[in-house]
């Protein structure tokens, strides 16, 4: 029983042991520049769009396995279409709210053909890729547009201001910055204790208290720790609040509401469900009208980012996506994953990315490794529904 015990524990964090990892070797391999402030901050500024599209991507993914291949070309076409009314002049408000619209249509378009037409997934995102990225090229003429607009740059992470001011002052470490990150490591020790004494008064089953308490004091260290350094650059990155406020809001949705079950028993078992008086339709629905959603938000970071909108812009996005939700441990037979799991899959490629870039290795190479990483996560995958049956 002891050993069944430690292999689950195993099998339960091996992607967050491999983050470990991966961290020491580039850690080791680039002399510790890997660790540094200003580098932390641009893994997380330049993985921005990559987090928002994976939590999109994993809904899609929970209802069987099914992808969605056109957010790369969505985001392009959406970011086309904010740029060029924020170069005319118009309120980067509206150009927001238009990009958020829009990117909510195209994935309700998609997903009536996926859900209500049943068209496979993969052919109807198939022809929405090629779809939106012509229309990109179209909305934008084959150009680049700058976007140039403070304000805008500023609150989605593209200007040399993108950062939460210090409120506080402080010469060499941001003490807003690092304030918040105390703040939040206390609201959630807080949260664990309130959650673990309801479930003992409800007569819930809990986790053992010595596993509580090692994971309750990992995590809080490393809030604190990322903050800390956060603190010694420019502070909290606007792009961070962003991709705080998608990750939050959606792994409520997944563990706490209604329509986040319906996804996971999609996944499960469509047919089940369906026999059960859930509207399959709906789910499948939901899934790819959010996915259009969070793709119009990533197009918003993307052209901050960058400062500017062009036809290629987007290209490669969905597979980013796609890879950070397998490696984060999402099934590829759907009904399995979680928010955090894709949380440490994002991380995971991110640092693997900017960990051969500082170790000057050739772009065409670093894709040959995030093949084999995504690779070896779905073999574990695989191996892992075998040993059940």
């Amino acid at each position: 029983m002891e050993k069944m015990k430690i292999t689950d524990s195993l099998k339960k964090y091996t992607m967050i042991i491999a983050l470990v990892l991966v961290v020491a070797f580039f850690y080791w391999s680039t002399e510790g520049k890997i660790l540094y402030a200003q580098n932390i901050n641009n893994l997380i500024s330049q993985n921005a769009y990559v987090f928002v599209l994976a939590t999109g991507m994993l809904l899609c993914i929970l209802t069987g396995g099914n992808i969605d291949l056109s957010v790369g070309s969505v985001v392009c076409f959406v970011g086309g279409i904010g740029a060029l009314i924020m170069d005319k002049k118009m309120s980067p408000w509206l150009a927001v709210i238009v990009m958020l619209i829009v990117g909510l249509l195209v994935g309700m378009f998609q997903g009536f053909w996926i859900a209500y037409i049943k068209v496979p997934p993969f052919i109807a995102t198939l022809a929405g890729m090629y779809a939106f990225r012509g229309l990109s090229n179209v909305v934008l003429q084959g150009y680049a547009v700058s976007v140039s607009d403070t304000t805008f740059l500023n609150v989605f992470g593209g200007g040399a201001d993108c950062y939460v001011p210090n409120f506080f002052g402080g010469e060499t470490l941001n003490i807003t910055c690092l304030a918040a990150g105390i703040l939040i490591t206390a609201f959630y020790i807080l949260l664990t204790i309130r959650n673990r004494i309801r479930k003992k008064t409800k007569g819930y089953a809990t986790q053992p208290f010595a596993g509580e308490l090692i994971k309750t004091v990992l995590i809080s260290a490393a809030i604190v720790w990322l903050f800390y350094k956060l603190s010694n650059y420019k502070g909290i990155p606007s792009a961070l609040i962003w991709i705080a406020l998608v990750l939050l809001v959606y792994a409520y949705i997944t563990s706490k509401t209604t329509i986040g079950r319906y996804l996971y028993a999609v996944g499960g078992n469509e047919k089940a469900t369906r026999l059960s008086g859930v509207n399959t339709k709906k789910v499948y629905f939901f899934a790819y009208a959010n996915m259009g959603l969070l793709a119009g938000l990533a197009g918003i970071l993307t052209i901050a980012r960058a400062a500017s909108a062009q036809p290629t812009y987007g290209q490669g996005y969905e597979m980013d996506a796609i890879a950070a939700c397998f490696i984060g441990g999402a099934s590829a037979y759907g009904g399995v994953g979680s928010v955090v799991g894709m949380v440490v899959g994002a991380t995971l490629m991110g640092v693997i990315n900017q960990g051969m870039s500082i170790m000057g290795i050739e772009a065409n190479y670093q894709k040959v490794v995030k093949g084999i990483v995504l690779l070896v996560a779905i073999i574990f995958d695989v191996m892992s529904k075998k040993e059940k049956k």
